[in-house]
């Protein structure tokens, strides 16, 4: 028995009957032999984890674009933050940590640059739109390569993870089901946290009911709301929250999108983002020669190719491509 072996053989020791087990994994696309070490959802995190994708994520705006100071969140602080929230829940829950791992690390790769603003111009400007859980998707399935071939050849449990961790449909793995919610305890929480430090808000301006049942500080609601999952989806077949600590973390959600994510000081920048991502796509439309040739597929069209390629940029790499393209270079003959 090799030491993967040993592994599967102790989660169906160890793991809850609900616990997705690694050996009875739905499979990939691919057949693969497997690995004598690693489970197939270890190998799955750690492909993901060497991507050139996820690398990108320390340069992409959570909240904030470009901020100054080095503490605020970027879209890769928040990766770990989620993942962390969700191993620590499905470890009391003797689910998969393996699996969870994965899915959060891989829930943001198709985040674009300048947060959820770059998100809302490429959905405006794409034919058939923009949504960023399918581009994660789409970026594990055919963008990355593993082997000199495209895609990373991810289990379906995985896969199924990355896709549905927002929007209506209920992940198919309870693991996935963590990480949905893990990512709304994250942002929520670490968002208030950056306002905060920001000046952006203010904290006896948040919604008193909510801090009341959550905590005044961010450890304290971390913890109110992980515990509160814990206690109401032990030994259950769907991972739940008590309806008194859903109510509160909704209402500091809403509150957030009014406040900070529609309208405060912190989005000043967001019309020159816009700017500058609309302005990019209409030269790529033009000159799609310059796109590079892994986001060229028989499958895709020019508007494809070139929607991925900006969604794919950083930040700053997206400013640098402006300024090269756009802003006159001193003459040096």
């Amino acid at each position: 028995m090799n030491i993967r072996e040993r592994i599967e053989k102790r989660e169906h020791e160890f793991l809850s009957t609900h616990a997705t087990k690694s050996d009875e994994s739905l499979g990939r696309k691919n057949n693969e032999d497997p690995c004598d070490i690693r489970t197939i959802f270890q190998r799955d995190r750690d492909r993901i984890l060497h991507t050139k994708a996820f690398r990108r994520l320390k340069h992409k705006t959570q909240v904030f674009i470009s901020p100054e100071g080095d503490h605020y969140r970027t879209r890769l602080t928040h990766t770990l933050e989620v993942a962390q929230i969700s191993r620590t829940i499905a470890r009391a829950l003797s689910l998969n940590e393996d699996l969870t791992e994965a899915i959060a690390l891989g829930h943001d790769l198709g985040h674009t640059p300048f947060g959820h603003t770059g998100e809302n111009v490429l959905n405006q400007l794409h034919p058939e739109g923009f949504r960023h859980n399918e581009h994660s998707l789409r970026i594990v399935d055919e963008l990355e390569q593993h082997k000199g071939k495209p895609g990373l050849n991810l289990s379906a449990e995985v896969r199924d993870g990355i896709l549905n961790h927002t929007g209506s449909v209920l992940p198919i793995t309870l693991e996935g089901q963590i990480v949905k919610i893990a990512d709304r305890i994250a942002y929520i929480n670490h968002d208030i946290d950056d306002s905060l430090r920001a000046g952006v808000l203010r904290m006896e301006e948040l919604p008193k009911e909510s801090i009341l049942v959550l905590g005044e500080t961010h450890g304290q609601r971390l913890d109110t709301l992980v515990k509160d999952i814990i206690e109401n989806s032990w030994e259950k077949d769907r991972i739940i929250q008590s309806d008194k600590i859903a109510i509160a973390m909704q209402a500091l959600r809403k509150y957030l999108f009014e406040h900070v994510y529609l309208h405060s000081s912190a989005k000043q920048e967001e019309g020159k983002a816009i700017n500058l991502l609309k302005e990019l796509y209409k030269y790529y439309l033009v000159h799609p020669e310059e796109v590079p040739q892994p986001y060229h597929r028989l499958e895709y069209s020019i508007d494809d190719s070139v929607c991925y390629f900006i969604a794919g940029m950083s930040d700053r790499y997206a400013l640098s491509r402006f300024s090269n393209i756009f802003i006159p270079r001193p003459w040096n003959g």
